[in-house]
This record gives C-alpha cells, sequence and structure tokens, in this order.
C-alpha cells in the first residue's frame, strides 16, 4: 500500500455518484394489501461495521469496549490543532477484504473527503469519509430465507472514522461525552434497494454479520455497538416502478427492532398516502418500548455537510498485487459452505444455517464430524443441543470452547460403539463443561457408567419390572403399544440408563409372551 498526493483540483472531478438510476429486485415482493389498494415496501440498508483492528484509523489509540471514558484518545482524536492524520494499513487490509468476500471491485486509487456537521462527541466539526470515490463498489450478498433465494447488491463500502459517544443517563441536567470510540474505523456498507420485506432485512444484516465474523472483519456485535444499522423505507404501489418519498431509521442496534421498524414504518407511509397526505422525507428515530418510529429531522441533503476533500491525506492507492494476496487468503466463504454443508452432510438448510451463522460452530462441527467418524445429523444434533445449551448457559463462544472437539467426539464413539447411551453421554459432557477435562472413556471408567453387558442381569431386572406392572402389560398385550415406553423407561430408571433401550425393548416383550395374562388365570 503506497499513499501519494496528487492535484487537489483533480480530485475534485472524481466523483462516484450515489444510486444511478433504480435497481429493481427480480424476486416477488411483500404486497400489503389494504382497503384501497396494494403496496409494496422497498428497503435499502446502511450498515456502519467498526473494523476489528487494534488501532484507531488515523491515530495509534488502541480500541477496547467497555473502558474508563477517555482514557483512549490521543490529540489527534479529540482533534488538537497541528495533529495529522496517519492511515492504518491493518484497517484498509480488513475493508478490501470485506470488499472481496462481497465480490466487490476495488479502487486501487480512492480519496478521503471531510465530511461537516456539529456534534458535541465530533470534536473537529467534520468526519473523514469516502464520499466521492470509496474503496469498494458493486458488490453482492447471497440470501437464503426459508421459501427463496435472493441476491443484493452492494453499493458501496467506505472507510471513515466514527464518532465519540454521547452519555445523556448518567445526569438529569448534563450530556457526557466519552471519546474513546471517536476515530475508530468504520466500513459503511450501503445495499442499494433491493429488499422487499422486513424479513429480507432481517436476513440481509444476518447473513452480513456472519459474513464479517467469518471474515474476522468486525465482531459483529450489535449490542455494544460494533454494528449498527440505518434503514430507509419507502412503499410504492404494486407493480409501480417509480419508488416513493424514503424515510431513513436511524441507529438500529437490534435485528429484531429493525424489523419491527421496518413493518411500521411501512404502515405508517401507507395509512399517509391512503388519507392523500404526503410523506416527508426526514431522519426517524425508534421506540423499542411501543415499536414506534418517531421524527428526528428533516432530511439532510449532501449540499448541507459542505463536502470537500481532505487536505490532510493523499489518494490512498493500493497495488494490485497486495490485492490479489488478499484474494487468494480468503479461503471458503459462508454461502459456498452453505452449499457444501447441505449437498456433502446432507443438512437441511436450516440446521446448515445455524453452524455457519453462529460464531466458530461450522469448524466445531467439522472438526468432532472427522475425529468421531459418526454420522452429520448426529454431530449437528449434539453441538446444536447440548453444546449450545451449555455455551448459552454460561455465556461461552465456540471460539474458544471450554470442552474441546476431542472431548465431545469421544462421546460419540463410544455411544456409537455402544458402550454407554446416549443418557450417559448427556452426564459426561455435563461433567465436562464443569471443567473435567478428561475424555469420555476415563470418566465413564472411574464412574462406572458403561452399558450392561451381562444378558442375564439385564433379564433379571426386565422381568421383575414385567411381574411389578400387570396393568402395563395387560394393556401391551391388548395391542396399546405405547405402554411399552413405560415399562422400558422403568427399566433404563433402575439401570441407572445403562441399558441399551433396543435391547429392553426385546426383552420386555420376551419376557410378556411368556407370561399368563391375568384373565387366563
Amino acid at each position: 500500500m503506497m499513499l501519494r498526493r496528487t492535484n487537489p483540483s483533480t480530485h475534485r472531478l472524481l466523483r462516484f455518484p450515489l444510486f444511478t438510476g433504480r435497481h429493481f429486485s427480480t424476486a416477488k415482493p411483500t404486497v400489503i394489501k389494504t382497503g384501497n389498494g396494494s403496496w409494496e415496501v422497498v428497503v435499502g440498508i446502511e450498515c456502519h461495521a467498526q473494523i476489528a483492528s487494534q488501532q484507531k484509523l488515523f491515530s495509534t489509540s488502541p480500541l477496547r469496549f467497555a473502558e474508563t471514558p477517555n482514557s483512549h484518545v490521543s490529540a489527534f482524536d479529540a482533534a488538537f490543532p497541528g495533529c495529522l492524520p496517519v492511515i492504518n494499513k491493518k484497517c484498509v487490509e480488513l475493508a478490501v477484504k470485506t470488499g472481496l468476500a462481497l465480490k466487490g471491485r476495488i479502487h486501487l486509487r480512492s480519496f478521503f473527503d471531510r465530511k461537516h456537521y456539529f456534534y458535541s462527541d465530533l470534536p473537529a466539526g467534520f468526519q473523514i469519509t469516502q464520499q466521492f470515490l470509496p474503496l469498494v463498489v458493486e458488490g453482492k450478498l447471497k440470501l437464503e430465507l426459508p421459501t427463496h433465494s435472493k441476491e443484493v447488491s452492494i453499493h458501496h463500502i467506505r472507510l471513515e472514522q466514527d464518532s465519540g459517544k454521547s452519555l445523556h443517563e448518567s445526569h438529569p441536567l448534563y450530556s457526557y461525552v466519552d471519546l474513546n470510540r471517536a476515530g475508530a474505523a468504520l466500513m459503511e456498507i450501503v445495499s442499494n434497494p433491493d429488499m422487499r420485506s422486513s424479513e429480507e432485512a432481517g436476513c440481509y444484516v444476518r447473513t452480513l454479520q456472519s459474513l464479517l465474523r467469518h471474515l474476522g472483519t468486525c465482531d459483529g456485535n450489535m449490542d455494544e455497538g460494533s454494528l449498527r444499522c440505518d434503514v430507509n423505507v419507502s412503499v410504492m404501489k404494486e407493480g409501480s416502478k417509480q419508488f416513493g418519498t424514503r424515510c431513513e431509521i436511524k441507529n438500529l442496534n437490534s435485528i429484531r427492532y429493525l424489523e419491527k421498524a421496518i413493518d411500521y414504518e411501512a404502515k405508517r407511509q401507507i395509512q399517509l398516502l391512503e388519507r392523500g397526505e404526503k410523506v416527508s422525507q426526514e431522519t426517524r428515530g425508534y421506540n423499542a418500548s411501543n415499536s414506534t418510529t418517531f421524527r428526528l429531522r428533516s432530511k439532510e441533503e449532501d449540499v448541507d455537510y459542505r463536502y470537500f476533500p481532505e487536505p490532510d491525506l493523499p489518494p490512498l492507492v493500493i497495488e494490485s498485487g497486495w490485492v490479489e494476496s488478499i484474494q487468494k487468503a480468503l479461503g471458503e466463504l459462508p454461502n459456498a459452505m452453505f452449499e457444501r454443508f447441505c449437498q456433502e452432510y446432507q443438512l437441511s438448510r436450516n440446521d446448515a444455517a445455524i453452524l455457519i451463522d453462529t460464531p466458530g460452530a461450522s469448524e466445531y462441527f467439522e472438526k468432532v464430524l472427522e475425529l468421531s467418524g459418526s454420522s452429520p445429523k448426529k454431530v449437528f444434533n449434539w453441538i446444536s443441543v447440548e453444546v449450545f445449551r451449555y455455551c448459552n448457559e454460561q455465556k461461552l463462544s465456540l471460539d474458544s470452547p471450554p470442552v474441546s472437539t476431542e472431548q465431545v467426539a469421544s462421546i460419540l464413539k463410544l455411544i456409537d460403539s455402544n458402550v454407554i447411551s446416549g443418557k450417559i453421554g448427556k452426564s459426561v459432557i455435563c461433567m465436562m463443561f464443569q471443567g473435567d477435562k478428561r475424555m469420555a472413556n476415563e470418566i465413564i471408567k472411574e464412574q462406572k457408567m458403561e452399558m450392561l453387558t451381562d444378558d442375564s442381569e439385564l433379564e433379571s431386572i426386565c422381568l421383575k419390572v414385567v411381574q411389578a406392572h400387570p396393568n402395563e402389560v395387560a394393556q401391551v398385550k391388548a395391542g396399546k403399544e405405547r405402554k411399552m415406553a413405560h415399562l422400558v423407561g422403568q427399566v433404563m430408571k433402575q439401570t441407572h440408563g445403562k441399558a441399551k433401550p433396543d435391547l429392553v425393548n426385546k426383552i420386555i416383550m420376551k419376557c410378556i409372551q411368556n407370561t399368563s395374562s391375568p384373565s387366563s388365570k
């Protein structure tokens, strides 16, 4: 990567226009029907993803979440006079990586601009962004929904700096400003208005979030503000080619809230239009307590921000060879992995999506599958039920799991070889999540949890259960097979889950056949 200065007047001639022409989706849109007609919803999304770098975009200040306010602020972050920005190469690399994964076109030469606006947590009074010639353009992201697949086009990815954070709840009269986040590197990922429902919008954010986490370019934690969304919503008559007036809903930090905000806003705009009123182009907020949107201000135009080239930064020039090396290192991406899981492992689309959308789960799954030799479906069930359950309870992640893939594989090996039952396996994995680092065979040997191998002992237990439950036996003989489960359950209870259920079933049936019914005595 090289930084070069050119004539600023040349910079002014390079313009990358926003939303040139209308981009219409070919997927069948969701239609909202009212007493006065049918309407289509049009949605575009701007996602601000904080780049997972150790330092900020233009300074060496460290980036950490939930630190003491104003403890990681350089002179440049606080906009002291005379401080100059120095680009963080790692941030550029991760933005290029994201652009390539989204099949975007990388500009080998891009520029930075100043976007002017006043807010208390923006010390310089302007934001450094890439308004006219961004780093990445023309990407796409494939969505997998329950009823259909869809491709959403990405208009651009800009590199820009984040603002600080205003804290309004700490004092009844004053607002406090924390500049720890000021200057953090953001990717502004802007889609075209291709989505036609809140469901598609929610799927878009989930898919993008999963991709960013897979790439390691953003942690995607919406609750921490690492991924924030602004949604543009408009409505138009069914079949129309003319978009309606859009409203932007700012700073949505939850996919559930995003979907609810879109649904409410679409209905609000339809009601206005059906009353003969106009929709005003404006910026709105979302009230989570009653699931409504509310007006913040009229929508600013580009001229209001007084954009001009950033005089303290030369054009950003990157070499094609460097971009190619990043492309080669990408590896398998989530969409390709999704298709492979469905075809190679015969997993359902829902099962494959769960593994890919959960951080660390796909790698964990494939490692357990390789080590255990068990069936893909059985491995998935154990991970999605048992492993996920304990991780959720203990607030753990599969990126750094407390129970290794070797340990889970050791349980499945013993179950598949009929050494232990599934019930005992669940007891073993519980011990592992409580801190036992041993393999399953060591645990069951010490705890004497092996399956019963003495047939005569098992037959004796089954016979006693049959003799102790004459009513259930009579009902089984009368054809009520569901009562058989009760008898099997009694045997499993007495053997502490150490018997094989299918073998128990056979022995009980044999005992019943050898037992005279009460009416024949």
